[in-house]
């Protein structure tokens, strides 16, 4: 196998970030994908070999990050799903590719984080050779047949087993050892509707996790599953089922703009501005998808979110910034809007007089991109009067007097 300096070695060496390092080593990771795939396009064996150094590096560098933000978690998750495709791909006989995943598999036992869940749904698809999925579904056997028929015991390579066993089609050994789980958890029993999947029993899949949803105690599995039916039914073609049964289901986690990009990836064929608007029907909080509706271009939609005052005022002035010479009617609109919900809005930390001076004169120099500071001055003194008995005296005093000086000033 040919030989290669990696440069993401030296990155990412134990315990190599402290607890505040998620923002550098999310730009590592994303540094060390290019990298990988750089390689990739010459040589698929070294390349997978690149990923398996690389994941084998990831928890024992990142480990004293602090994860609480799920920042770092997306960015790990980002960088596995990147790079699955290569170490699939990459040109291995069978005795080395498994070599390269007893590599991989010493890593997995070794994060104490999940990291590495997704990788092991789908073992059986790392083995690549059948012959190997037979060996690492052998064995585990005896390990997966205790853990469940056990009420208490966890062992990582169940699922390996698991995925194995549905990768070399050994339907029958997978269904006889999922009755022994009495708990019907989807962790396991997902291996069996995914066996469902491969055989082309699409239907009977839909059926099977509906089933198994109805047996836990919990919705914990729910956001799985429903993942799970809403990808059936894509493959079904039923493509408005899936959209409006799961598709506009939003996650607990990450920002609207992704939630929206998300969807209109997985959705090629719903109207983009639709999807939007259905989006922010379903999510009930129309001013927090601003930045969504303003990087998708829908300008009237984001000018209609600023206005409900729900969105960051931060987010606003940058917008105001941005779009100064662009279109400024929607710039002032948005750094008016900005200006106002820093005078009546509720903060965790109170605003202050020198925050609504800084606002002003962000909203005063993108009007003076277009010569609109009497516009502003204008729309912004009508706002203020009647707003006037919810915006506190000190910052109500700053704001009249910034603008009674920008009237001076004009007049002078």
């Amino acid at each position: 196998m040919a030989k290669h300096k990696w440069k993401f070695k030296s990155r990412f060496r134990g315990e190599a970030y402290s607890w505040n390092g998620t923002a550098l080593a999310s730009k590592r990771m994303r540094e060390a994908v290019s990298e990988i795939k750089k390689v990739a396009k010459k040589d698929s064996g070294l390349a997978g070999e690149g990923v398996i150094e690389l994941f084998v590096r990831l928890y024992p560098a990142l480990m004293q990050i602090d994860s609480s933000s799920g920042a770092l978690g997306t960015a790990m998750n980002k960088t596995i799903d990147s790079l699955m495709p290569i170490l699939i791909k990459a040109d291995w006989d069978m005795n080395t590719r498994g070599k390269q995943l007893d590599k991989l598999y010493d890593a997995i036992i070794e994060d104490g984080w999940g990291t590495f869940d997704s990788l092991r749904d789908y073992w059986g698809d790392l083995c690549v050779y059948p012959g190997l999925a037979h060996l690492w579904a052998d064995q585990f056997m005896d390990c997966t047949k205790d853990v469940l028929s056990s009420t208490n015991q966890y062992c990582s390579a169940v699922d390996m087993c698991l995925s194995s066993l549905v990768y070399t089609e050994r339907y029958q050994e997978l269904e006889e050892l999922l009755q022994l789980d009495e708990k019907h958890s989807w962790f396991h029993h997902k291996f069996w509707a995914m066996a469902l999947v491969k055989q082309g029993k699409l239907q009977e899949a839909l059926d099977y996790a509906g089933h198994i949803l109805s047996q836990q105690r919990t919705n914990n599995s729910a956001p799985e599953i429903n993942s799970f039916c809403e990808s059936v039914l894509i493959d079904m073609s039923k493509i408005e089922e899936a959209y409006q049964k799961y598709g506009l289901k939003l996650p607990a986690y990450g920002t609207n703009l992704n939630i929206y990009r998300g969807v209109c990836k997985k959705y090629p064929t719903i109207d983009k501005r639709k999807a939007l608007l259905d989006l922010i029907e379903k999510s009930g909080i129309k001013g927090k998808w601003f930045a969504a509706a303003k990087t998708a271009g829908q300008l009237d939609i984001a000018l209609e979110c600023a206005m409900t005052g729900d969105s960051d005022p931060d987010t606003l002035l940058r917008a105001t910034r941005d779009f100064a010479e662009k279109n400024s009617e929607f710039a002032l609109n948005v750094g008016s809007e900005a200006v106002m919900i820093y005078l009546t809005g509720s903060f965790y930390d109170p605003i202050a007089p020198i925050d609504i001076r800084a606002a002003f004169t962000k909203l005063m120099s993108a009007a003076s991109k277009s010569d609109s500071q009497q516009w502003v001055r204008t729309e912004l003194s009508k706002r203020v009067l009647k707003e006037s008995n919810r915006i506190k005296h000190d910052l109500r005093e700053t704001i009249l007097g910034l603008l009674n000086q920008e009237t001076q000033n004009k007049t002078s």
